[in-house]
């Protein structure tokens, strides 16, 4: 629920220059462009980040994987139980895993990394979590405070990758970004904030998950990866040979790089949408009536169409279609309707003046729409600036990089946006809406009593999938009644590669692309 990614946020595009050695001892080195939600990362401590990149899993394992049939596989954990009452869960640790500072990794190392969540932002990954008990020097036991249904996910998240406890405690602020130490078939040799970061193969490491047909050292000896904010840049640069593998292929880029003889695409679906988060704080959207109008006004169907050439699919409520905390009641569904949203806003008291821009007491209905650098989600923000117009709102765009537009919202000083999210889970919507999360993640700027028992109950007070299940659609419908946000677009994830350069495998296991493809990419011969 972080973009991490928790957010697949928006628009810029980083590069990932890997090196292999072959057999010959001749270095050649492939590129890869990944999505552009991987931008901004500042640290790579898992534990205190909220925005985390690709790199991070491959640097750190964890406990657990999650295939992209949302199946759970064993990796540092060889094997789990969960009692019948759900108050304690109990792991086999893998045999031989050493950290990248030569420390063993053992039931220690897992009850030396949980506390180090307390207060933070990731903290709820761990909440139910009492207490650990080291059962004996492989086996670790999870005592619970409560029922925890969602555990294995949350395990298998990049924010639950495992840190060598020596060097995170010696390292302190700096773990994560003067140094890193995992157990990853990745180390951490350089990173530049914004710029590069460059990683060097674990030649020791020989306890991948199932999810990797190499179950020993990677084949690529180097991997850097170089933040590059233009998408076209990194189209251009696949096209013309500079990087041989694109992930987060924009959708108008597909057609053309299908009909090239050297690349093949690999299409995933997609763990997120892109949607138009409403700040309720600020008018005239404290009015829900002027919320509900604008989230009429988007026509998704249209946008999918003229945007995304219809890869994809439009999106009509907060979250991926596949989870069955999507299957909410259909009148709460956000769907085009421009007759109703003009009713709105004139029951509202919004007036269309002559030159097309409603006015109500002296103050016209021009409002501030935000969005990131990137071609994809600037087209996007043109069409819904557009689509705005079509009911008398007239929305200014300014665009801003991932760092900067963060400390806008921090600082309450946006009206709309438009961005994305990439998480499979429905706990997404507490890192969202959460009242305890105001300005950044919780980007509507909203609290509600109602809103923050029915999170509680939701994330707290679900004893079982099937409790959970029902706590999130509940709490779902309520944030969707209250209007907080647009739901515009479900992307399919797009992945291209030069097959000239590289061997990338299809298809590729896991929810997103991660260390376990990365162990099996090959330079081509």
């Amino acid at each position: 629920m972080h973009y991490a990614t928790k957010s697949r946020l928006l628009s810029a595009t980083a590069l990932i220059a890997a090196g292999l050695i072959s057999t010959t001892a001749f270095a050649q080195e492939a590129t890869i462009a990944f999505a552009s939600g991987e931008l901004g990362a500042t640290s790579y401590n898992p534990v205190t980040s909220s925005n985390l990149n690709s790199a991070t899993s491959l640097i750190y394992d964890r406990l657990v994987e999650q295939d992209a049939d949302q199946s759970y596989h064993p990796h540092l954990a060889t094997s789990w139980e969960e009692s019948a009452d759900g108050m304690s869960w109990t792991f086999k640790l893998k045999e031989g895993v050493t950290f990248h500072d030569g420390t063993e990794f053992n039931a220690q190392s897992v009850a030396d990394w949980i506390p180090d969540f307390a207060d933070t932002e990731n903290a709820f990954l761990v909440a139910a979590i009492d207490a650990v008990e080291v059962v004996d020097n492989l086996t670790v036991k999870f005592v619970m405070s409560r029922p925890e249904p969602n555990l294995l996910y949350n395990l298998a998240s990049s924010f639950m990758g495992i840190p060598g406890a020596a060097a995170y405690d010696e390292m302190g602020d700096n773990f994560g970004v003067t140094g890193a130490v995992g157990t990853g078939p990745f180390k951490l040799d350089r990173f530049d904030i914004g710029l590069e970061t460059v990683l060097v193969r674990n030649d020791d490491y020989a306890w991948a998950s199932d999810l990797s047909e190499n179950q020993g050292a990677a084949h690529l000896a180097q991997v850097t990866f170089r933040e590059i904010p233009d998408q076209s840049t990194a189209f251009l640069e696949l096209k013309t040979g500079g990087v041989d593998i694109l992930l987060g292929v924009p959708t108008d880029f597909l057609q053309i790089l299908k009909a090239e003889s050297n690349v093949a695409v690999i299409q995933m679906p997609g763990t997120g949408i892109n949607y138009m988060p409403i700040n309720v704080t600020a008018p005239p959207f404290d009015d829900i009536k002027v919320r509900q109008a604008t989230g009429l006004a988007i026509n998704q169907e249209a946008i999918v169409a003229s945007i995304y050439n219809g890869v994809g699919a439009p999106a009509h409520n907060f979250l991926i279609s596949s989870l069955p905390e999507a299957d909410v009641d259909p009148a709460l569904d956000v769907r085009h309707d421009l007759d109703k949203a003009n009713a709105l806003l004139k029951d509202a008291g919004w007036i269309m003046d002559s030159d097309g821009v409603r006015v109500k007491d002296g103050t016209r209905l021009s409002v501030k729409l935000f969005t990131q650098n990137g071609t994809e989600f600037t087209s996007l923000t043109q069409v819904v600036q557009a689509q705005l117009a079509d009911i008398g709102m007239e929305a200014i765009i300014t665009v801003f990089d991932s760092s900067t537009i963060r400390d806008e919202y921090k600082e309450n000083r946006h009206q709309l946006a438009v961005r994305g999210y990439d998480w499979n889970n429905s706990d997404i919507l507490d890192w969202f809406f959460s009242g305890k999360r105001l300005g950044y993640p919780n980007v509507s700027m909203w609290t509600d009593a109602e809103g923050q028992r029915l999170n509680d109950v939701a994330m707290e007070e679900s004893k079982n999938s099937e409790e959970r299940i029902a706590n999130f659609k509940a709490y779902h419908e309520y944030i969707l009644s209250q209007h907080l946000f647009v739901p515009i677009y479900q992307p399919t994830t797009n992945i291209a590669y030069n097959t000239n350069k590289v061997n990338v495998p299809d298809p590729i296991r896991g929810t997103r692309f991660r260390a376990q493809t990365v162990l099996d990419i090959t330079v081509a011969e």
